[in-house]
């Protein structure tokens, strides 16, 4: 007697395989999501709620504050310096040179400092947080502090929550005066500019809800830095391995929901 013969596969099946496998990325991808959320929602919970360890606090808002001052200075000036002169490069077409200050000043208020900063500060905040992190999940370091009934969202993630939040408009708003400066430079000194002239320029086009709606882009630009640094250090997976793919998934997330948001916000304030 011959073995039985297997059914035939019918012509559809490769279309349910791949309705199979749309279904289970979409499954995984909600489920990422869910627990992001859920993770959001204990951090920010967390960064309200006492015991508060001062120190920490401290400590963080020297590390992404203090220490991101010089590449966001840094990137902050030339920026200005190089929107100076494509401005120039550009308007004197169309005889409108005395517009390039107000460019400058709305660019750098509105987008650049936030966008910008706030992706120098991924780079290298959002790495440090998540390397620090994921090294202390992959040793052993968070289960000891549970250990010791040491509640980690406390100990290790609201302070940096609380200071990314906090220092990123500080940031920004040192390097809005920095990226305008830039452009005060090239526009003055290279490009025959009138001091006087230019600063008047850039006083009378610049509006109040033109830094706050930077500030605010800021703020937000903090709070996803620091918590994809510190969500994919706290989940991530055991050895060098673990803690390479924490960092670089931490640093490209914020990057991305960077960008993202910084649409959001921007539909919603000049809509």
């Amino acid at each position: 007697m011959s073995a039985e013969q297997p059914p035939k596969r019918q012509f559809f099946d490769p279309v349910l395989d791949q309705i199979d496998r749309i279904g289970r990325a979409a499954i995984r991808f909600l489920s990422a999501v869910g627990r992001l959320f859920e993770f959001m929602a204990l951090s920010v919970l967390n960064v309200f709620t006492p015991p508060y360890f001062g120190k920490n606090i401290l400590n963080q808002m020297v590390n992404i504050g203090y220490y991101s001052l010089p590449v966001v200075g840094l990137t902050a000036l030339f920026t200005g310096m190089v929107l100076a002169l494509q401005s120039y490069t550009g308007f004197t077409r169309f005889n409108a040179e005395s517009a390039i200050a107000g460019v400058v000043v709305l660019s750098m208020t509105r987008e650049l400092a936030p966008v910008l900063a706030g992706l120098m500060v991924a780079g290298r905040v959002g790495a440090s947080i998540a390397a620090e992190i994921a090294t202390m999940r992959v040793t052993e370091q968070i289960d000891a502090l549970s250990t010791l009934s040491v509640n980690p969202y406390k100990y290790l993630i609201a302070p940096r929550i609380l200071a990314g939040t906090l220092m990123l408009p500080c940031l920004v708003f040192v390097g809005d005066i920095i990226g305008v400066f830039g452009g005060y430079v090239v526009a003055v000194y290279s490009l025959g500019f009138s001091p006087g002239s230019y600063l008047t320029q850039t006083w009378d086009v610049v509006e109040n809800m033109d830094v706050i709606s930077g500030l605010v882009k800021a703020s937000v630009f903090g709070l996803i830095v620091s918590l994809m640094g510190c969500y994919h250090g706290y989940n991530s997976g055991r050895g060098a391995q673990g803690v390479g793919t924490a960092t670089t998934n931490a640093v490209v997330s914020a990057s991305i929901l960077i960008l993202v948001m910084n649409y959001a916000l921007t539909q919603i304030f000049f809509s």
